[in-house]
């Protein structure tokens, strides 16, 4: 999930009771809750062949994030302890305080990560296999409404948070706002209709006390809501998966195939609305499809399998890279009727499709033609 969420979880948290285990809690719940994303850090070393190889590695797996999760804690009592002895006063922070909150908003980042179809690797350093939850889209809007709603009606005391609030608010706001279909939400202006009514209902509540009238139920009611939506999330997906798995049949028996791996995955903001992904013995195929069993038929892209032409690229760093990480790669030339040198157009199915840039769900790597017979 993008920062903005794993921070509204972390600070969500700690207004439900874990900034009262220590002084410092509160901001350690926000640092904790992205602590995982410190593989950032590789990119001062690297390239984004680099950080697409290390990120969700080891700091999201559950060695990395158990490492973490002490690690934090332990800077904050050392530097609180530091800062004593500098004032000649008391240490103010609890370590096992720390500890607890630490673990506990530590744990929610592979969580939330494993949710979304990018994927995440628990097992390292023992195992690389990836593993995905395919429920929520790496960036959603409703979950910033949810946990965003409750950080800001638990937090905002002073002209300083009202500030800070506004600003996050007017950003989102205009992403939201004056989109257009070219960003990938659905019905723009619907979503736009929704995002200025949940906002303003937030003021509201935030003007008739409701901090004061329910303190941090809030924030527990805010985590019920995720898990209601995750919930229906799960049973919209499961529809996707048959329906999409009739269809899947229906296009691979048409052409004399057999379905292997497939897979259905999130759309932004459209919980009705999935991308299925299905491999067979000859192509990989992606169509869109909704969860009352609607494929958009005719619209199913379908790429042949193409050994020869990975294994012809497979030795290039960028594209170990790639194949190590693509769920659904595939793969053309970009002149098959070249005679010198050409280049191979590498995508993940999942996110685009060969020709076509997307960062590093895509890939160019020059290769020499094939010898015709």
């Amino acid at each position: 999930m993008d920062n903005l969420t794993h921070s509204m979880v972390g600070l969500t948290a700690a207004k439900a009771g874990l900034e009262r285990l220590s002084p410092g809690a509160t901001l350690l719940c926000v640092l904790a809750a992205n602590s995982p994303d410190s593989d950032i850090i590789v990119l001062a070393f690297g390239d984004r062949w680099t950080f697409l190889q290390h990120h969700r590695g080891i700091t999201h797996a559950i060695v990395g994030v158990v490492g973490l999760a002490l690690a934090l804690p332990l800077l904050f009592y050392l530097v609180d302890r530091l800062w004593a002895g500098f004032r000649n006063r008391s240490p103010q922070v609890k370590l096992k305080g720390l500890l607890i909150a630490s673990f506990i908003v530590s744990a929610t980042h592979p969580l939330l990560d494993w949710t979304n179809n990018y994927g995440i690797r628990f097992f390292l350093p023992w195992s690389a296999r990836w593993s995905y939850g395919d429920l929520v889209f790496i960036v959603d809007p409703y979950l910033w409404v949810i946990l965003g709603g409750a950080a800001f009606l638990l937090t905002t005391t002073g002209k300083a948070q009202k500030f800070v609030w506004g600003a996050i608010a007017v950003i989102l706001t205009s992403l939201i706002v004056f989109s257009s279909r070219s960003s990938g939400l659905p019905n723009p202006p619907l979503i736009a209709v929704f995002w200025i009514i949940a906002i303003t209902s937030l003021i509201v509540l935030y003007v008739m006390g409701a901090k004061e009238r329910l303190g941090n139920r809030i924030a527990f009611v805010a985590f019920a809501l995720v898990l209601c939506y995750w919930s229906f999330l799960g049973f919209a997906h499961s529809r996707a998966l048959v329906y999409g798995g009739e269809e899947a049949a229906r296009i691979a028996g048409a052409n004399g195939e057999t379905v292997g791996r497939r897979a259905a995955m999130p759309t932004l903001a459209n919980p009705l609305r999935w991308d299925y992904v299905f491999e067979t013995d000859r192509a990989v195929y992606r169509f869109s499809l909704g969860v009352s069993g609607d494929p958009e038929r005719g619209n199913a892209v379908r790429y042949e399998k193409t050994p020869e032409i990975l294994e012809s690229v497979s030795a290039q760093r960028p594209a170990q890279v790639f194949l190590g990480f693509a769920r659904f790669p595939v793969a053309q030339l970009a002149d098959p009727g070249c005679t010198t040198r050409t280049l191979v157009q590498l995508a993940d199915l999942r996110y685009t499709e060969p020709g076509r840039t997307r960062g590093s769900f895509s890939l160019e790597v020059p290769v020499e033609c094939p010898v015709r017979q």
